[in-house]
């Protein structure tokens, strides 16, 4: 990926999980790298070293216009990672969800097409955009139909996307992304990341609850994978506005994960248990990329298989957490 070396490349949300792993690859890659985080002070010693590295860190919401202007400024490819995540919380509250997954993109759609009209835009979506799976694996020409709040405002900033590409020209691709996992996120977080949340509950020794019979098939991609993935997805961008999925092609019943967990962990103890109300009736069923347009496309395949991944992650964690 030799496009990325000496552009100018912003990160938002350059120090959450996803977006730590593309700020690091662009460094590898010699890109000039600017990053943003809604919270300097939430991640001091993340910042000081990026700081120490060259790396500029901008603290500004998404929603603040003129922070947001500023940032995007003489920037050559933007990369958006930021948004408020997890699909049962967007029910309990929408508004929030709306304001940030909606309104903060429409505020950095604005600012790139008064500022820098010509840059590039990566947008990570959700695999959530498609709503129920199925048992085959699901392609990007599939018709969305989302089954909850976080899904819906995912897809209609798809649409923006799409509004900007054609009325004024702007460049963009879309990521969909499936279930990433790996070092990195932190522990407290249990909206989104099921596998790093139920590998932080095993190394506790604490009870891993599954909801129903745990049959429920996901696809789960190892956090470098992803990150090489939305890389990838950044240099196919054009006004049409290319979508990928970016998963593994692969589908693990949800108890099986789990029961790998534990048993690497070597603590921990799976239990099933009833659905709560409000998440059966926005579970999506068995989901599975089809992954086979990146890969012709792009090039790009998954090279880290389930199994070592899991070794990976669950060492890190015991070594920097536990």
């Amino acid at each position: 990926m030799t496009s990325y070396q000496d552009r100018r490349a912003l990160v938002i949300g350059g120090l959450g999980f996803i977006g730590t792993g593309v700020v690091d690859r662009l460094r590898d890659l010699r890109a000039q790298v600017t990053v943003v985080t809604r919270s300097v002070g939430a991640h001091r010693d993340a910042v000081s070293a990026l700081s120490a590295a060259g790396v500029r860190v901008i603290e500004a919401d998404l929603r603040d216009a003129a922070a947001i202007g500023a940032a995007v400024r003489d920037q050559q490819v933007v990369f958006n990672l930021a948004a408020q995540s997890g699909a049962v919380q967007s029910m309990e509250d929408p508004w929030t969800d709306l304001d940030i997954n909606c309104r903060g993109n429409l505020v950095l759609l604005e600012a790139l097409r008064e500022r820098v009209p010509e840059a590039r835009l990566v947008f990570v979506s959700s695999r959530l955009v498609y709503g129920s799976g199925g048992a085959g694996a699901v392609g990007e020409e599939r018709v969305p139909d989302p089954l909850c709040i976080h899904a819906v405002h995912k897809a209609a900033v798809e649409q923006y996307l799409r509004v900007y590409g054609r009325v004024y020209g702007l460049a963009f691709a879309v990521a969909r992304l499936t279930n990433p996992y790996g070092p990195g996120q932190p522990p407290g977080r249990t909206a989104y990341g099921v596998v790093n949340r139920l590998i932080h509950l095993a190394l506790a020794g604490e009870v891993l609850r599954i909801y129903g019979d745990g049959g429920q098939r996901r696809d789960y991609i190892y956090i470098d994978d992803a990150v090489e993935a939305v890389l990838c997805v950044g240099e196919a961008a054009a006004k049409e506005g290319p979508v990928f999925n970016v998963g593994s092609g692969i589908g693990t019943p949800l108890v099986d994960m789990a029961r790998a967990i534990t048993a690497m962990a070597g603590s921990g103890r799976v239990e099933l248990v009833d659905w709560p109300p409000l998440a059966r009736k926005i579970e999506t069923g068995d989901f599975v990329a089809n992954i086979d347009r990146l890969q012709r496309e792009l090039g790009w395949r998954p090279r880290v298989p389930l199994a070592d991944g899991l070794r990976r992650t669950v060492a890190y964690y015991r070594a920097h957490v536990a």
